[in-house]
């Protein structure tokens, strides 16, 4: 048995090696399996909770347009959210269970999301940073190794672009405004700097699932290498709008190639992590209660398709009998 199951172990990776893209059908590992459980859950979970600091600003956005685009951003997100549970789907696990474990703390979402939106800057911050690290994770995802998480990352980094560029402009609006509306800006670039340079995971050292995350081609880069991308992507970004990166230790390394930057307070991300962080019981509160009031909608589909399937069974038994 130890041997069919190392074959089997050996045909796989000579697969993912071959750059050949894994289906649901097919034999997989089990932690190979649940790995990806694990991620695209977590992913999910994150486009959804993900909704929750942006939601309570659309009322207070400060024009016409900026209320629609920030509602039709958050419209993507709970988008991308379906078809990542989906993605998930396939692999056995069913939406109802991938909720329990996000409401009892099971399974987590992104950190960055445990921190307040305190101004309309806070907006802007979002989608210029936040979203900007996850257009960096999320496009070497497109090329991932299982396929429907592949498949579904495509129209999900096309839309993440746009909310990057959306967050981008409000920025650059806000620094070409008034004085105050700049400080605005430079106060929302302090506080989410550094949770997004969290976002992409902790230390290559510390993280034990990202060396065989790459064998598998589940990862195509390590977290390491995702961060120092996007740091070297961003400041410029920076500069061009006129902020200042809250880094006294960030310097451009012309042997190296890259910024070097200071180090990241790992403290307080495993505190966010293990649910500690300024929201995340307020985060975890909302999701709870959204599951509970909307008890009675799930009821009454259940019953409607119920009655539907019923529907069709008796109309078939009658065109059976005649």
């Amino acid at each position: 048995m130890k041997n069919n199951i190392h074959d089997l172990e050996e045909k796989f990776q000579a697969r993912i090696d071959a750059g050949e893209k894994i289906e649901p059908k097919d034999w997989m590992p089990e932690k190979y399996r649940k790995t990806h459980i694990r991620q695209i859950s977590q992913h999910a979970h994150s486009e959804i909770v993900g909704m929750l600091p942006e939601g309570n600003w659309i009322t207070r956005a400060p024009s016409l347009r900026r209320k629609l685009g920030l509602l039709a951003k958050v419209q993507d997100e709970a988008g991308h959210g379906l078809y990542l549970y989906s993605a998930a789907e396939t692999l056995g696990i069913s939406r109802d269970q991938m909720f329990d474990q996000l409401h009892t703390g099971k399974a987590k979402y992104s950190s960055i999301f445990n921190y307040p939106t305190l101004s309309w800057a806070d907006i802007g911050a979002i989608g210029w940073l936040v979203d900007g690290a996850a257009i960096i994770n999320q496009v070497m995802l497109t090329r991932t190794s299982f396929g429907p998480y592949a498949r579904a990352m495509v129209r999900i980094c096309k839309e993440e672009s746009f909310h990057q560029r959306q967050g981008y402009e409000i920025m650059l609006g806000l620094c070409r405004g008034t004085e105050e509306q700049k400080e605005m800006a430079q106060d929302a670039l302090n506080r989410f700097w550094w949770p997004s340079l969290m976002m992409f995971g902790p230390k290559d050292e510390d993280s034990p699932n990202t060396e065989q995350s790459v064998k598998w081609k589940i990862k195509r880069k390590t977290n390491d290498e995702l961060r120092q991308e996007f740091i070297d992507i961003t400041v410029p970004q920076a500069d061009f709008l006129g902020l200042k990166m809250p880094d006294p230790d960030l310097k451009w390394n012309e042997e190296r190639g890259h910024y070097d930057f200071g180090e990241i307070d790992w403290d307080e991300f495993w505190q966010v992590v293990k649910g500690n962080g300024p929201c995340n019981k307020e985060r975890l509160k909302a999701r709870t209660d959204a599951w509970d009031e909307g008890a009675w909608v799930r009821d009454a589909a259940n019953a409607y398709a119920e009655k539907q399937s019923l529907k069709k069974q008796s109309e078939n038994n009658k065109k059976i009998a005649s």
